[in-house]
């Protein structure tokens, strides 16, 4: 009941990023109830059924990934003097954050099931003259304790990675750490990257694989490819907070200014907090490049159904979502110097033009990098 008084009380602009994380929730449960109805409607092919609910696992880990980012930045759920005396501790706010991404999450997972058994017309005839029916198995009865299994995953999981984001520490985290040591996962990242397109190569060359049945169309793809994919996502993730780390430290050098040692302490004290959602939003954007570069002249707009465009959307927008909401997390965190670098004179514009600066140095770097490891990924499918 808390966590309902709490969101209901919220901030216009926290109850909209909750209604994303609803909204992200819902169109992942569409995603895993279409794979269910798949499996209804085809039960001879068992193992494209379970391929494609495996294939849901890209936008859940995106939406959770959002879902905890929601959750670390809501006000209600921070440590607040006098909350302990009311037993509000820090183990309590953990599990109000989790109990209130639950609720956004179930809400979402709601949203879901109305649509999916609105188009399958189970509740008022069939819509778009029953062209979905077929998809979603329509003639098939609906498998209550599948479907609510399925619409559990979500939140479940989206509640039990912001408790364990959120627990309580006796040291502060890693990305509140503010000192001058490299990020130690570029070599790793490095690793995992190369690892990722040399499986890509290789499932790219050996050619007549068998394909990984995507949702909607779109079904021609090897495995290896999205496995390789996976792997170079990854290793963008953990290389993205060095990265963001030596930007830092490469605008400190060379007799730096005033506005290049704000720009680059910054970035190197929040590298391990934006570092990450950034190399994910990386790793994604590469995706979609060397997709459409490889798909788009042959078989055009056709190969890519609505539920694998569903799927794509959903992954782009729950990282991107991500990322921005890291950078509103660490505007936060900055709040109070900020507010003593104007009491001691410092210029707004000097101030702007160090947001400027660091933006403008990460788009430097991450643009080329993206657009990188993106033809490298779609150059040995092209032949």
């Amino acid at each position: 009941m808390l966590a309902l008084r709490l969101t209901r009380g919220a901030h216009p602009l926290v109850l909209a990023r909750r209604l994303l994380v609803a909204a992200a929730s819902a169109g992942v449960g569409f995603l895993l109830l279409c794979a269910l109805g798949h499996a209804l409607g085809h039960p001879e092919q068992a193992s494209a059924s379970a391929l494609r609910l495996l294939w849901c696992v890209l936008p859940l880990a995106a939406t959770v990934q959002f879902a905890v980012a929601v959750a670390r930045t809501d006000p209600s759920t921070r440590p607040r003097p006098g909350l302990s005396a009311i037993g509000l501790g820090p183990a309590r706010l953990t599990l109000l954050a989790a109990a209130s991404t639950a609720v956004t999450c179930a809400l979402g997972s709601a949203v879901a099931l109305l649509l999916y058994l609105h188009l399958r017309g189970d509740l008022t005839g069939l819509p778009f003259d029953g062209a979905a029916a077929g998809l979603l198995a329509g003639d098939q009865p609906v498998p209550l304790a599948a479907v609510l299994t399925l619409l559990a995953v979500v939140p479940v999981t989206a509640a039990t990675a912001a408790a364990l984001a959120l627990r309580p520490r006796t040291a502060p985290p890693a990305e509140d750490v503010k000192d001058e040591t490299m990020p130690s996962g570029l070599p790793w990242g490095v690793a995992l990257v190369a690892i990722g397109l040399a499986v890509e190569t290789y499932a790219g060359r050996g050619g007549g694989g068998d394909g990984l049945p995507l949702p909607g169309r779109f079904d021609g793809s090897p495995a290896a490819v999205l496995a390789g994919w996976v792997l170079t996502a990854i290793g963008l993730a953990t290389a993205g907070p060095a990265l963001v780390h030596g930007c830092g430290r490469l605008l400190q050098t060379a007799r730096p200014g005033a506005v290049r040692l704000l720009a680059g302490r910054v970035l190197m004290t929040e590298s391990r907090r934006v570092g990450r959602p950034l190399g994910v939003v990386c790793a994604v954007l590469s995706g979609l490049l060397a997709t459409a570069s490889l798909y788009e002249p042959d078989t055009g707009s056709d190969a890519f159904g609505p539920l694998t465009g569903l799927g794509a959307t959903l992954i782009l927008a729950c990282t991107g979502a991500t990322l921005l909401t890291a950078a509103l997390e660490s505007r936060q965190d900055r709040a109070p110097v900020t507010e003593a670098l104007v009491r001691v004179g410092a210029p707004p514009a000097t101030l702007r033009a160090v947001a400027l600066l660091r933006a403008g140095v990460l788009l430097a770097v991450f643009l080329p990098l993206t657009w990188a490891v993106a033809e490298l990924a779609a150059l040995p499918l092209r032949g």
